[in-house]
């Protein structure tokens, strides 16, 4: 026996860890150093962008530049249940983390064919994987921001968020979503988290947004191509009783002219 075998369990412990977050080799490390107090938050955002942005720039095609590995069916298969926690009637959609704009493409289009119209924009850590996206998507050059979203605030507010929570150390994510919910979300609109991986049977995102105080308004979930795991997404509802100060984006504008 090969003394460095590990038990069946172990195996598929890796196998299910694998198949949930592809890159979790090389981020736990960094999520170790700062659960010990070696590294500060933003040594965090640095560690993180110095694995993902390399990665990602090196992608030969669009999904490989937004952390995809699989073909255009395999893309869709992954990402278009994001349509189902889209609010019905559309509106402006911001992706944090857009990478090269990949997903504000697609979903555009995906939420089109089940007849939902969103306007979107993209934030991006990023200064090269936002230039890229500006130059893939120049239609949308001046919708695309690079800044950190944990501290940022946008011009506006939007009706629909998208993030993950895996953006920010796992000790911040109670404040992440409240600087989202406060500052990035317009009254009525919704916070999207995912898509994400999980175990099928398993509720561990909805837990610790509820272990912060905040409790899903929805979700959803699709078959993933390990038997164990289910893509899933869910949304926070912002509430309307906040007074809105800041101005609507310029399209919505024209609208109402």
């Amino acid at each position: 026996m090969d003394p460095t075998a590990r038990p069946h369990g172990a195996h598929d412990a890796e196998d299910i860890a694998s198949a949930k977050e592809r890159g979790w080799r090389d981020l736990a490390p960094i999520d170790d150093a700062y659960q010990t107090g070696e590294i500060t938050a933003d040594e965090w955002h640095a560690a993180v962008l110095n694995v993902i942005e390399p990665a990602y720039l090196s992608g030969d095609n669009p999904r490989a530049q937004s952390g995809h590995s699989g073909d255009e069916t395999r893309w869709r298969e992954a990402r278009s249940l994001l349509v189902d926690v889209l609010p019905p009637h559309g509106g402006t959609f911001l992706d944090v983390g857009c990478a090269n704009g990949h997903l504000m493409e697609s979903l555009t289009d995906w939420a089109a064919e089940a007849g939902i119209t969103i306007e979107p924009y993209g934030v991006e850590i990023s200064i090269a994987l936002a230039d890229l996206a500006r130059t893939r998507c120049p239609q949308w050059a001046d919708r695309i921001w690079t800044a950190n979203a944990m501290g940022w605030k946008p011009p506006y507010r939007f009706d629909a968020v998208r993030t993950g929570l895996d953006y920010v150390p796992a000790d911040l994510c109670g404040t992440y979503v409240a600087h989202l919910l406060n500052h990035v979300v317009a009254p009525g609109g919704r916070l999207i988290i995912g898509v994400y991986n999980e175990e099928r049977d398993q509720s561990t995102m909805q837990d610790l947004l509820r272990s912060c105080g905040y409790t899903p308004a929805g979700t959803t979930s699709a078959n993933h191509r390990h038997p164990a795991i289910h893509y899933k997404g869910l949304w926070l509802t912002k509430g309307l009783t906040e007074d809105r100060t800041d101005p609507e984006p310029e399209h919505r504008l024209a609208d109402l002219r």
